[in-house]
């Protein structure tokens, strides 16, 4: 008999990768256990959704479809230590736990088994990261007639100091700052930080160079490929899937891309000559993919910035396509994208780290 802890993370294998999604969102887990006819089939993971979205699979797709046909297990004989150490090795959020006929018996849960955040990896320890922090801030006046937007707090640390850690916790510990507005508070801030693990390189714009444009000033300070962030977003995702997946497809600038869904109240009508009704939809429900304010650019992408030009980095992007670059697209979850740049989702950002602190 399962347990109530173990049906409420659970899911039937013809549900659609949108309603995995979004009970993934619900529940904020990152996997869920696959059970058919009360029983234990397989478990997934959002690695599998994105897998299946980067491959173009519709997001009506059932499930059962995109389970790997290996996943990692324990068994009922094997001591809880070795379980554990399974779950640390393979930073598995839940462990199934089956018998001898692979039924299932238990789920070990890594909140209940540890007391810290799964252990990341240090694959990017010799990638490093630009952060754009020099923007106006101007949708979340007055706050930012005081305070420049990175130093905009979430809890009680400023939202660029969120993001600085994420990635230092993946061995990130180059990071330079796109600086213009307020640039002395972001950089006292930083320089007065106790302990600081990483180091901080600032280059300023000595004027609007737009989201691309300040880059060439760090032409030849960056030697790797590298990943550029907004100062507003935080993105709870593992960015070493992110890294790799940019590798893998041998991309030259990598997009993140977070899934939106919107509901329209209304019934939607279609109509064709003289007026004439084709079809009623009832309030549609609509599912795209929008630019995160993330990504992961090569070397050789600087070179297509001009100097002191302004330009923002979508026609960078489109600059890149049309030399015949590859630019691909990683998605994550509508609730693994936060972001602070107008009041209605800044205080959206903060009940939500209020309520997981």
């Amino acid at each position: 008999m399962l347990n109530q802890k173990i049906i409420n993370v659970s899911i039937a294998p013809q549900a659609t990768m949108l309603e995995a999604i979004k009970r993934m969102d619900v529940l904020d887990r990152k996997s869920l256990i696959v059970i058919e006819n009360n029983a234990f089939l397989s478990i997934l993971s959002i690695g599998d959704i994105q897998r299946a979205i980067i491959k173009n699979q519709s997001l009506d797709t059932p499930i059962r479809s995109i389970l790997r046909p290996k996943i990692k297990v324990a068994y009922h004989h094997e001591s809880r230590d070795i379980i554990r150490q399974r779950m640390m090795e393979f930073r598995t959020e839940c462990m199934p736990v089956l018998d001898e006929r692979n039924e299932l018996t238990d789920v070990l849960f890594w909140e209940d088994e540890f007391q810290t955040q799964i252990k990341q990896s240090d694959a990017l320890k010799n990638i490093p990261v630009v952060i754009m922090a020099g923007g106006f801030g101007s949708r979340l006046k007055p706050l930012t007639n005081i305070i420049p937007k990175p130093l905009v707090p979430i809890g009680e640390k400023p939202i660029v100091q969120l993001i600085a850690e994420d990635f230092h916790e993946l061995g990130v510990s180059d990071f330079y700052f796109s600086v213009n507005y307020k640039a002395e508070m972001i950089q006292y801030y930083f320089d007065h930080l106790e302990n600081r693990p990483y180091n901080i390189h600032y280059f300023k714009e000595e004027k609007p160079l737009g989201t691309a444009g300040s880059l060439f000033l760090i032409k030849d300070k960056i030697q790797s490929t590298f990943f550029v962030s907004n100062c507003d977003i935080i993105i709870k995702q593992d960015y070493t899937d992110i890294y790799r997946y940019h590798v893998d497809q041998k991309n030259d600038i990598t997009l993140v891309g977070s899934l939106k869904h919107h509901k329209i109240p209304y019934g939607i009508l279609e109509t064709g000559e003289g007026g004439q009704l084709l079809s009623m939809k009832e309030k549609p429900e609509f599912t795209y993919i929008i630019n995160s304010g993330m990504y992961v650019l090569e070397k050789h992408v600087l070179n297509a910035i001009p100097d002191n030009t302004f330009i923002h980095i979508t026609e960078l992007i489109e600059k890149i396509k049309q030399k015949g670059g590859r630019v691909g697209v990683f998605p994550v979850s509508e609730k693994s994208w936060f972001d602070i740049g107008e009041w209605a989702e800044y205080q959206e950002t903060l009940k939500h780290f209020e309520n997981n602190a």
